[in-house]
Order: structure tokens, then C-alpha cells, then sequence
């Protein structure tokens, strides 16, 4: 428990998210917005009978049509409540139930009040797919992918992707928060980068193109920081960039003349990990989550 007094008592809990960003303005609450966490607060509220809709903190936040195979938030809930009588698996179907396929809810467990589902986690993982097209121009482009003209290099990809293994500045490929100076580093430790092809059957890709994949590993990302380096890195495919780009604008700190952003659709949150726990993201990685249609 997170307090002392009986009457004001709180567990925290542990929630783990799956979601089809399409259906959201993004994960983090804004008012008058249809947001992940808006979601969430509002349907633990109705299901548990709060007088107040919970805070909720997330591992990180997912833009507008980035998706999640799995989200990692923490809640503190009053003790004195429903909850008591719905832990666990209960309380998980509960949610499930109410949310009706908009957000799934995967896992639920009590945890230490030292637990942050943010501060804790040690690392991040996402995915990217990219439809490889052929010939050039066809728009093949998806809510779970990108579909660009092939064929593309990936030995030359793989070297670019190589190139943000460590800690750098990530000040070329991340969009600077409000608050910060133009001078001040985007220090990022990014623990793993590859990219590879896929076996499509379960994406069931248009005229079976060739699906390519980029897996990226951090301990944390700054804002627009995958989808930035993926668009470079295809382009470092395609040939119009020289494969070196990516580690020379880690070094300059310089957009200039990079491509724009990949789509967000192509984006998946796969896995958050914590020191306590496998280093591996968990199964549901192999695909986007089922959404249920509506009645």
C-alpha cells in the first residue's frame, strides 16, 4: 500500500496495454481528445465507482496511430473499493469488457509502491514494417505498415542501422520538447538496431510484397526519434542517401535535406522491460491486435 492512513489507503497496480493507435489522438490524456488514457481513466472509474478518474503513468507515450503490442502503465487505487473484490484476472476481464476490443488489457497485477512503470523500465522496444513495392508509385500503404519502391538495399540499411548502437545525440532525429534550447544534447542509449524480411503470411500484404523490419531497442527514445531514422534508413535503402548519413547527422545534429517522417501506422510499440523481469518482449509481437467491430 502507498499510504498509511486506512481511510485514504492506495494499492498501485500494473497494467499491460494493447491498442490499434487508428482509434486514438495518441496515448497521454488531453482534454476533449479520444486518447488512450482517457480511455483507461474513464473505464476504471465507471467499473470500480470512483468519485475521481485515476492518474495513470505510461512506460512512454505512442503518437496518434503509432500502436502497442504492449504498454506498460501504473494506477493507484483506492483500497476501500470494488478493486478488492476484482483482482487479478477478475478485475482484468472486468476492463475488457467494458473497453469492448478499444484497448486490451493483457495483464493486471498488484505491485510495490516503488514500482514506476515509466522511471522503472529499463528498456523499450519497437517495430517498424515496411511494404517493399515493386514497381515504385503503387500505394500499398496500410494502418500496419509502410509501403515504399523497392528493391531496397538492406546490407546498406543495416550498416545505418548499426551506426545508433551506443549513446549519441539524437538532436538530428528527434523533435526538440518545448522547453528545451537548440544547444541542449538529446542524449539516447540505443541498445539494439537491425532490420530483416519477413515471412508476410499473417500481414497478408498486397501482391505478397516483400515485408521488411525494423527492430529498434532503447533504453528510452525522444519524440519522432524511430519514425525519423526509419525514413532515413529507407532512403539509405533506396540509394538516394549514402549509407554514412545517419552517423554524420549524429554527429552534425543537422535535419537538413533529411527525408520527412515515416507514417505513424507503420510504428508498433512491442515490448517494455524491467530488471526484474526476461529480456525478451512478450508473443503478442507476432501481429497487430484483433479489433473487434463494432455493434
Amino acid at each position: 500500500m502507498s499510504s498509511s492512513d486506512p481511510l485514504g489507503a492506495t494499492q498501485r497496480w500494473r497494467l499491460d496495454l494493447a491498442y490499434d493507435g487508428r482509434a486514438f489522438s495518441g496515448f497521454a490524456y488531453q482534454p476533449r481528445h479520444d486518447t488512450v488514457v482517457g480511455l483507461l481513466r474513464s473505464t476504471l472509474a465507471a467499473t470500480l465507482r470512483l468519485d475521481h478518474e485515476p492518474l495513470i503513468v505510461g512506460a512512454g507515450r505512442t503518437d496518434s496511430g503509432v500502436h502497442a503490442f504492449q504498454q506498460v502503465v501504473h494506477v493507484d487505487l483506492p483500497v476501500a473499493t470494488k478493486v478488492r473484490r476484482l483482482e487479478g484476472e477478475r478485475l482484468m476481464n472486468s476492463l475488457n469488457k467494458q473497453l469492448r476490443g478499444r484497448i486490451q488489457v493483457l495483464r493486471v497485477e498488484p505491485v510495490s509502491p516503488e514500482f514506476h512503470a515509466r522511471f522503472s523500465a529499463t528498456w523499450r522496444e519497437y517495430r517498424y514494417l515496411v511494404l517493399e513495392t515493386t514497381p515504385p508509385g503503387l500505394d500499398f500503404t496500410n494502418a500496419w505498415s509502410w509501403a515504399v519502391g523497392g528493391p531496397l538495399d538492406m546490407r546498406a540499411m543495416n550498416r545505418a542501422a548499426h551506426s545508433t548502437v551506443g549513446t549519441h545525440d539524437f538532436r538530428a532525429f528527434c523533435r526538440r520538447p518545448s522547453n528545451a534550447s537548440a544547444d541542449e544534447p538529446l542524449l539516447r542509449k540505443v541498445l539494439e538496431a537491425r532490420w530483416e524480411r519477413l515471412e508476410d503470411e499473417w500481414l497478408m500484404s498486397p501482391r505478397h510484397a516483400p515485408v521488411v523490419r525494423l527492430t529498434i531497442r532503447a533504453q528510452s527514445f525522444c519524440h519522432n526519434m524511430v519514425r525519423a531514422l526509419t525514413s532515413t534508413m529507407v532512403a539509405i535503402g533506396q540509394g538516394n542517401l549514402d549509407d554514412a548519413t545517419v552517423r554524420q547527422r549524429l554527429e552534425s545534429f543537422s535535419r537538413y535535406q533529411l527525408p520527412p517522417l515515416a507514417p505513424a501506422g507503420g510504428l508498433a510499440l512491442v515490448g517494455v522491460g524491467y530488471d526484474h523481469e526476461s529480456e525478451e518482449p512478450p508473443a503478442t509481437t507476432e501481429g497487430p491486435p484483433r479489433r473487434k467491430r463494432p455493434r
